[in-house]
């Protein structure tokens, strides 16, 4: 007896490789205990709240003493969180934005749906780069959508310009893109983005409405070495900037994200209307209080990442003296290293895995023969992780022909 929809069962098929190794991860803390497995599989930021969100807790008590303190707000959100929330998105974007072209959103991943269930028809295509966050695939798929990806290019993970034009038809809607990406590291630069938006203009005008392109940015704040994360606002009219503030505020928990939309798009009104209907009708109906006013509070502030500064140092130390290929992550929390020798991705994780050590498949990114660490764990079990990592590597290139 069929219980749910073919549709669901075809996506636990291919269910993520985050999840599945989390899972794994479980199973050998309850065998050889927490300190033992060096668990980089899943990225949850342990950082802790700047102090504006922890003094903004306590101010709270006083409103939710009073009548309706907690009750029901309008779909888009609080009117005075979004208006300091596009405040500060016109200073980070380069472009004056109003409270009426912000959505607040359970989470970037709530964003998504929202936007894509307002855009897509069935059957028409969102392009991404690869690699890319798994779950995209999924988001789009709920509507109807068909996610393709196009690698990007091969040794630094940047855009392959010349394969997003060739892979734009009829039926593409919107580019999604990711930056610092998840799971590469990379920061596009402001050139590559301008040429991806030309692309954009001359298809859009071939095919006579307008492909979108998604920004999604819960990365942004986290660059490393004075990199620059370019505004996306300004370089392209059919612009939407989504992202959260799960890892910048370590809100994860919270789920408060936004959908802010480019005010130049024409018909924008109507666009931000859409998604403030499908806001409501997915279920989510808006994000929550507590969370939106927490993120007002701390507007401007954010957790202290030095310790991913720290750590970042310290596993790039450690892939080197076990001879594993990468290239230094200009952002994010991430590596994605190559795998050595020519065993598989999938084989590779597991050989790390018999050394207690979690990773992620680069083939749950659409990239293969790399693979994910997240580094949202103590700095010690990197140390811990150390002869693993060269244990594996060596029986990886060992088995090379």
């Amino acid at each position: 007896m069929q219980l749910v929809s073919p549709q669901i069962e075809k996506f636990q098929a291919s269910s993520s490789w985050i999840r599945r190794m989390f899972e794994a991860g479980i199973e050998l803390k309850k065998r050889y205990g927490d300190d033992k497995v060096c668990d980089f599989s899943l990225g949850n930021p342990d950082l802790t709240p700047p102090a504006a969100i922890i003094n903004a807790m306590r101010d709270l008590t006083a409103q939710v003493a009073r009548p309706a303190g907690l009750g029901y707000m309008p779909n888009a959100g609080y009117a005075d969180v979004r208006a300091g929330l596009a405040a500060y998105l016109s200073k980070e974007q380069q472009t004056p934005l109003q409270a009426s072209h912000v959505v607040l959103t359970c989470g970037a991943a709530g964003g998504i749906n929202a936007f894509f269930r307002a855009v897509l028809t069935p059957g028409e295509e969102v392009l991404c780069p690869a690699p890319y966050f798994v779950e995209y695939g999924f988001y789009a798929g709920n509507f109807g959508g068909v996610l393709r990806a196009v690698p990007s290019n091969p040794g630094d993970f940047h855009l392959d310009l010349d394969g997003f034009e060739r892979a734009i038809t009829e039926k593409t809607r919107a580019v999604i893109i990711n930056s610092p990406n998840n799971p590469s590291g990379v920061i596009y630069t402001e050139d590559e983005l301008r040429r991806l938006a030309a692309i954009l203009d001359r298809a859009t005008a071939k095919y006579g409405r307008p492909i979108f392109l998604i920004s999604d940015e819960p990365y942004r704040f986290l660059a490393f070495d004075g990199a620059v994360v370019p505004p996306m606002l300004p370089l392209y009219t059919y612009t939407v900037i989504i992202g959260s503030f799960s890892k910048n505020l370590a809100l994860a928990g919270e789920r408060v994200g936004y959908i802010a939309v480019n005010p130049a798009m024409p018909g924008v009104d109507s666009l931000v209307s859409g998604v403030t209907l499908t806001n409501r009708i997915l279920g989510f109906v808006n994000a929550p209080c507590i969370g939106q006013r927490l993120m007002l509070a701390a507007l401007g502030t954010q957790a202290d990442a030095d310790a991913y500064i720290s750590r970042r140092k310290k596993m790039a130390a450690v892939l080197r003296e076990a001879g594993i290929d990468f290239n230094m992550p200009d952002g994010t929390f991430y590596f994605f290293p190559k795998v050595p020798g020519t065993m598989s991705d999938v084989d590779f994780v597991q050989l790390l895995a018999e050394e207690c050590i979690l990773a992620v498949p680069g083939s749950g990114f659409g990239y293969p023969g790399y693979f994910r660490l997240a580094l949202c764990v103590d700095e010690r079990f990197i140390d811990i992780a150390r002869p693993g990592f060269i244990k594996a590597a060596r029986k990886a290139k060992s088995t090379a022909p």
